[in-house]
């Protein structure tokens, strides 16, 4: 079922959105760290984001401007403020839809089912991964870091995606393999230590040093 992120500061409201769009079926989470909604967005990987444009901290334009460079996820603005300057605001920062308060909660819900079906119902769901301020989109293949964005090969970014799904974990060599080639008898093993190499290196670019570390020589781990 869809997961969708509540980004709003008043409690009685988040709660109320939440135990509706829960009755409809929805996951959802409601943001508890507005200094870190980044964080979180990428830790609930959610299919769609309520955000508020008044927050505390950071407003809800920046934290949707912070989203757009991981994720195209639907993004869904409720302001009380409802005039020209804020939806213009709300569309060149990324947002998709701006609904403004106070509203009906069927007028949520509804706008809540148009906004999924146009962005799922013909296209892939997103999945992201993050770990230490670093966010892998594994559907597109890229990786993003303090804002900045990189694109990864297929095979790193299969190979960064199965050490931070198994974070803290050892990956041994033989699984990584298995996984990019669909066995590891036919394959040199210098390929799955050059493609490392080279993933280490666009890691150490963007300021994740010693990211990956190669215990014993058996595999390689990615610390939780």
């Amino acid at each position: 079922m869809y997961r969708i992120l509540i980004v709003e500061d008043d409690a009685v409201i988040a709660g109320a959105m939440s135990r509706h769009l829960e009755g409809w079926g929805y996951t959802t989470r409601r943001v508890e760290r507005f200094d870190n909604v980044l964080g979180e967005f990428a830790d609930f990987d959610p299919h769609l984001v309520l955000m508020d444009v008044s927050l505390p901290f950071f407003n809800g334009y920046h934290w949707c401007g912070q989203i757009r460079k991981v994720s195209k996820v639907p993004v869904l603005f409720i302001t009380s403020a409802s005039d020209n300057l804020n939806v213009v605001m709300a569309i060149q920062m990324g947002g998709d839809d701006l609904l403004p308060k106070p509203f009906d909660l069927q007028i949520l819900s509804a706008k809540v089912q148009a906004m999924l079906r146009r962005a799922y119902d013909f296209g892939p769901l997103a999945h992201l991964l993050s770990c230490g301020g670093a966010v892998l989109n594994v559907s597109d293949g890229t990786l993003s870091v303090n804002g900045r964005r990189m694109e990864l090969t297929r095979n790193e970014g299969r190979i960064l995606q199965l050490l931070l799904e198994h974070r803290g974990e050892i990956v041994s060599r033989e699984a990584i393999m298995t996984a990019l080639w669909a066995s590891d008898s036919f394959v040199d093993e210098n390929t799955l230590s050059v493609n490392v190499a080279r993933l280490r290196k666009k890691l150490e670019s963007a300021g994740l040093m010693d990211w990956i570390h190669t215990p014993k020589g058996v595999g390689y781990l990615i610390e939780g």
